[in-house]
């Protein structure tokens, strides 16, 4: 029975796709048009393939021409996103959104990296999504919902950076660079980068990846991002070490919260991505010992301060006791009263 209902949603699916692809033959200008049909086939509403290849790469040479035609096609992508109500099509959409992330040409990424024009967060508008056909598309709509806000603050922190985390294109000498950064450049930048891995470790619970080949990919492209997360946290980790003697207390408290929040993610993380690699190993390492290092830093910062402040207090004492040249002593009695005059001692011949 089951067997059944899911093949006449394949059908219902098939006649949705051919019938929008007509519709866009109908409303479509004729040079947009082939952006429209490379959409709809990369989000088709058959839930037992992900988009094609072929397809995705089709698609991302049609954007990488004018700017016109990539801002086009990111537009022609957000509208197919926005208006369906089916949890397979939302998904092909988040999936090539990603794509363009990873894989896009720049031209591209830069259209989507300002849409819209009026930013700010959840503009991808799925924190509501919900598709209650079956109880499995309910629960995929958690998924789609998470998946969103994940490319949300996967854009957020591509800003932050100024350039495309994960990107094949993105090809800047980050090392050179990291050198140059103000403390609350290298703040900022480190913050994001935690940003997003907080964001990656609220992944539904439920485990429906089972036969399912857009979780899975979605997944994927997840364990790439964390592993690139984990190298630009390594590079930046690294200056820090270096610059401990140059931090000022405000920067060294902020900067040791930030990895505390980074090591309450350490066990979730754990559990989504459990193949080791040296590099995240290297990560934890250096999270311990970079802490360590601060949590003795602000000690000094405080034993300085209370030093400083003993000092201080005691120079103040000493200075009320001892009488400082000018002063006048102040006699209870009118007869020590000398009126200012200056004291001539004689001494005998």
């Amino acid at each position: 029975m089951g067997k059944k209902i899911l093949t006449l949603r394949d059908l219902i699916g098939a006649i949705k796709d051919k019938a929008s692809q007509s519709k866009a033959a109908f409303i479509s200008k004729p040079s947009s048009f082939s952006l429209h049909l490379a959409v709809l086939r990369t989000t088709t509403h058959a839930p037992s393939s992900s988009p094609d290849d072929h397809h995705i790469s089709s698609l991302l040479t049609l954007g990488d021409s004018s700017r016109a035609t990539a801002s086009s096609l990111i537009v022609i992508i957000m509208d197919r996103l926005h208006r369906t109500g089916d949890s397979t099509v939302a998904l092909k959409c988040l999936l090539i959104i990603h794509q363009i992330i990873k894989r896009g040409p720049f031209i591209l990424q830069d259209q989507l990296s300002i849409f819209p024009a009026t930013g700010g967060r959840n503009y991808l508008k799925l924190s509501a999504f919900r598709d209650g056909a079956t109880a499995s598309r309910f629960t995929i709509s958690a998924w789609i919902r998470f998946y969103s806000r994940y490319i949300e603050s996967l854009l957020y922190t591509s800003r932050i950076l100024g350039y495309f985390l994960s990107s094949s294109s993105s090809s800047c000498n980050t090392d050179e660079k990291i050198s140059t950064f103000l403390n609350s450049d290298l703040i900022r930048d480190v913050d994001s980068l935690v940003q997003l891995i907080e964001e990656t470790v609220k992944l539904p619970d439920s485990l429906l990846l089972d036969g399912n080949k857009l979780l899975y990919e979605v997944i994927g492209l997840l364990s790439s991002d964390y592993l690139s997360t984990v190298n630009e946290l390594l590079i930046r980790l690294s200056e820090f070490k270096e610059r401990l003697s140059c931090l000022s207390f405000g920067d060294s408290v902020e900067l040791s919260f930030i990895l505390k929040r980074l090591e309450g993610c350490k066990e979730r993380l754990s559990v989504l991505f459990s193949v080791k690699k040296p590099s995240t190993e290297l990560l934890w390492c250096s999270v311990s010992e970079l802490s360590l290092k601060i949590d003795d830093l602000t000690v000094d910062f405080s034993k300085r301060k209370l030093i400083t402040f003993e000092k201080s207090s005691e120079s103040a004492r000493f200075n009320n006791r001892v009488i400082k040249f000018g002063d006048s002593v102040q006699f209870s009695s009118g007869r020590y009263e000398m009126t200012n005059l200056p004291m001539i001692v004689e001494g005998r011949n």
